[in-house]
């Protein structure tokens, strides 16, 4: 699943203070136009810029590519529960056949037999998956989840969102994106 990125759009990437993004997934990135109101907010440091410039009778100014925020944002302790968060957990295939199409959500514990809609219920399933299991309990539909459901951290859904990239990353960006992966020789 890749977020599409148009490199003509000039998005700006935004890095928390401590310099790193403030989400993989979608990765944070902000328009020229509100990268630039911030600038003038005083609320960003630019790191990078543009080529191309914006200008007016009295101002020119190159467009950021990269800026850092002046104010840490602390990032949430737990994430959401939401469909997009599980499939984010779950790599976005489905939890019994690894289908990456037509994804939904089943409870492992159907809600028929006191399943409830909790991090450690639900998986990421295809449709045909989800019917084919319908309200049966695992062992009745000889079906279980390649993976426990388990509440992510932030940093999970971090990683995993690193694992689906943009269709398109400025080279300013690469030095902020993966500093926390092994560096080649």
């Amino acid at each position: 699943m890749t977020i599409a990125v148009s490199p003509q759009a000039l998005p700006a990437l935004v890095l928390n203070a401590d310099y790193r993004p403030l989400s993989y997934y979608p990765l944070s990135l902000w328009s020229w136009q509100d990268a630039i109101k911030a600038v003038f907010l005083d609320r960003v440091n630019i790191i990078a810029e543009y080529e191309h410039s914006v200008s007016s009778p009295s101002f020119s100014m190159r467009l950021p590519s990269v800026v850092c925020l002046k104010t840490y944002v602390q990032p949430s302790r737990n994430p959401a529960f939401t469909r997009f968060n599980v499939f984010l957990r779950d790599r976005f295939e489905c939890q019994y056949c690894g289908a990456h199409d037509d994804l939904t959500f089943d409870h492992v514990i159907p809600r028929a037999h006191g399943g409830e809609t909790t991090w450690e219920n639900v998986v990421a399933a295809c449709s045909p998956c989800n019917l084919r299991k319908g309200s049966k309990l695992p062992k009745q539909a000889a079906m279980f989840p390649a993976q426990k459901p388990y509440q992510p951290t932030v940093q999970d859904l971090h990683n995993n969102g690193r694992l689906f990239p943009p269709n398109y990353l400025h080279e300013s960006w690469l030095d902020y994106l993966y500093w926390d992966t092994e560096l080649q020789p």
